[in-house]
């Protein structure tokens, strides 16, 4: 079950700017997000973690890089708040007698885009903001002890992946089953081929999709940093249309992400390649995730026909490029 307001009362206690705030929660995903509105007309949003899914020297390598992208870049991302005793990732005893991870944030103004509206525009913006951030990832001294997952084969498609198991995931069946164990295979062999070097696989922020973007106007604010972690470069492409990679629009959208990132940062015929991989690596991840996240409203507004969207796609996959530039 989710945790209520009253559940986490305690962890208000550790920030005294929230002293007898107004809170609401806001999203339940991975994690837990409530705003709390402060009796001096302040906002903040507090981060409550899911249990079992980041270690707290995760949590902590997190907040680090985000330290390090606000004092090397003009990135508009989220900017943490340190509790009484000064550090950033506090915990607390919930309502619920769980002890939960938290961190605070700064209030970020804007809404999330509308998956229909035209975001050549946007999709642009975002490939400038994957590169900002990679080329930073690429030359950042990581503080000792820094450990974040890293999204690869392995990690996303195997039976015991990050996210679960693929295979046990609503929908999967007889029917698709065989399709999907060909995309496995496929894109197993592909990311072999495809490697690890320095150039095109490191620090990634993993899940650039539409609902942890803020548009404020002309102003785009890129959240949640929850799954950064490392992985291939052009994944954040992938992540960027996450459930959403059958509209129509996305060889349009793939091309302006592809024209600012190579703006700032260079990609190879073979790193171009991948993309089309990438996304059925990302389609896969968010199959299983449905699965081991069926109480959020998220997965069970996607779950129906998502499996044998997947096979339909791994079909057009396995024939050819899917999503041509």
């Amino acid at each position: 079950m989710p945790l209520t307001s009253q559940d986490i009362e305690p962890a208000l206690l550790l920030w005294p700017a929230l002293a007898h705030g107004r809170t609401e929660l806001v999203n339940h995903s991975e994690n837990q997000t409530f705003r709390i509105d402060t009796l001096d007309n302040r906002c903040f949003m507090l981060r409550v973690h899911r249990m079992g899914y980041q270690s707290a020297r995760s949590v902590q390598s997190e907040l680090d890089w985000l330290q390090a992208l606000q004092r090397d870049t003009d990135l508009p991302i989220p900017d943490p708040v340190p509790g009484d005793d000064g550090k950033l990732l506090q915990t607390f005893v919930a309502g619920d007698g769980t002890t939960r991870m938290a961190v605070l944030f700064r209030h970020i103004a804007g809404s999330e885009p509308e998956p229909h509206s035209n975001l050549s525009e946007l999709f642009g913006t975002l490939g400038d903001y994957a590169a900002r951030l990679h080329q930073h990832a690429s030359a950042w001294q990581r503080p000792a002890g820094f450990e974040r997952q890293s999204w690869q084969a392995t990690t996303i498609l195997d039976r015991d992946a990050l996210w679960g198991d693929w295979r046990v995931g609503p929908g999967v069946n007889a029917h698709n089953r065989p399709v999907l164990d060909r995309l496995n295979a496929a894109l197993q062999q592909q990311l072999i081929g495809y490697g690890h070097d320095t150039n095109r696989y490191g620090l990634i922020h993993a899940d650039m999709r539409l609902g942890n973007l803020l548009i404020d106007g002309q102003a785009v604010s890129l959240i949640d940093f929850d799954d950064c972690g490392f992985c291939w470069f052009t994944y954040d492409f992938a992540a960027a249309i996450s459930f959403h990679e059958t509209n129509p629009a996305i060889p349009a959208l793939k091309s302006a992400w592809l024209e600012r990132y190579r703006a700032v940062r260079a990609l190879d015929a073979r790193d171009i390649a991948s993309i089309d991989g990438m996304v059925m690596l990302r389609r896969m991840a968010l199959l299983a995730w449905i699965g081991s996240h069926a109480e959020t409203s998220l997965a069970q507004l996607h779950a129906p026909g998502f499996a044998d969207g997947t096979a339909a796609l791994a079909e057009r996959f396995l024939a050819g490029p899917v999503w041509p530039v």
